[in-house]
């Protein structure tokens, strides 16, 4: 299998990932003579039926599953200083999952100006999608009209910035607002459920647009209108919205949390609206993703 690297924001050195579910991965999305051979109709079926999702979620809510805790957090180096809570608190690996983080550990960078990441999170970033030359995979795309299902949406974002975060089994799993903002209901969209590890989108990268996702509009000051939208995958079809549409929200402030399993968001920025950090600009030319921080600098408005 090739290998998933990426650049630590904090540590500024390039690492690999330790995949949650390897074999797994392997056998539907590999090249090997066994996923060739089953992969086309078992595949189908655990994607895009959603019983097996549901099933796998039960297993992590149940009272048994918290015994997977402390060897998960062992074997991926989790940093249980972090939590809110301590260990001892989680009832199930869902609960350990979807934990929350103490405020201090995630400090939000400050400035009206200046735009967060919303969720801790490997980071691909396109300062202009009509140029950009493929998404993970060089000449590969998603087909922006397919994800949005708007012709509306598709002509306001169609030349603007896209930023992709990646959320890994082993990361925190909250997310939130990246600008102070007022956002819309969040539009629910039907789809699949299959994996979005880099293993499953270098074969398939147009899962991102056929995927059950939900989509928001956020109303921004500085940022014009913020388009947010957040992927479901294989064992996580629950996507659970913990905002009030239509209040006002500022930037670090909780949106929702996925359940378990691994996930994506999509930022959308109109065109002329944001000047990403040039350090996420130069790794994702390279294709390299960034492990970036709930808080930190995303960028700055380019709104006078």
């Amino acid at each position: 299998m090739k290998k998933i690297l990426f650049l630590d924001r904090v540590s500024q050195t390039i690492q690999e990932e330790k995949v949650y579910g390897e074999s797994f991965l392997q056998f539907f999305y590999g090249e090997g003579r066994l996923s060739r051979w089953f992969s086309p109709w078992l595949l189908p079926i655990l994607a895009c039926h959603p019983l097996a999702s549901r099933l796998y979620g039960h297993m992590q809510k149940s009272r048994w599953s918290r015994k997977k805790i402390e060897p998960f957090i062992h074997t991926f180096s989790v940093d249980t200083s972090e939590f809110l809570e301590p260990v001892s608190h989680f009832a199930s690996f869902n609960d350990f999952f979807t934990r929350r983080l103490k405020p201090a550990s995630r400090p939000v960078a400050a400035g009206g100006d200046v735009a967060v990441l919303p969720a801790d999170g490997r980071y691909l970033v396109y300062p202009d999608i009509s140029k950009s030359d493929g998404f993970l995979v060089k000449g590969r795309s998603f087909c922006l009209r397919e994800l949005l299902q708007s012709s509306s949406l598709y002509e306001a974002y169609k030349d603007g910035t896209l930023v992709l975060a990646r959320l890994c089994p082993t990361d925190y799993h909250r997310f939130h607002f990246p600008v102070h903002c007022i956002p819309s209901v969040a539009r629910p969209m039907k789809g699949d459920l299959y994996s979005v590890n880099p293993i499953a989108l270098r074969k398939r990268i147009e899962i991102l647009a056929q995927n059950k996702r939900q989509l928001t509009l956020l109303q921004t000051k500085n940022f014009g209108r913020v388009l947010f939208i957040e992927v479901g995958a294989t064992f996580v079809g629950s996507i659970h919205q913990t905002f009030v549409p239509g209040e006002s929200y500022a930037k670090g402030d909780e949106k929702g949390y996925f359940s378990f399993g691994g996930s994506t968001l999509l930022l959308f920025f109109e065109q002329g609206r944001i000047q990403l950090d040039q350090d996420l600009i130069e790794a994702s030319a390279s294709r390299l993703e960034v492990k970036g921080l709930m808080g930190q600098s995303l960028g700055r408005s380019l709104t006078p």
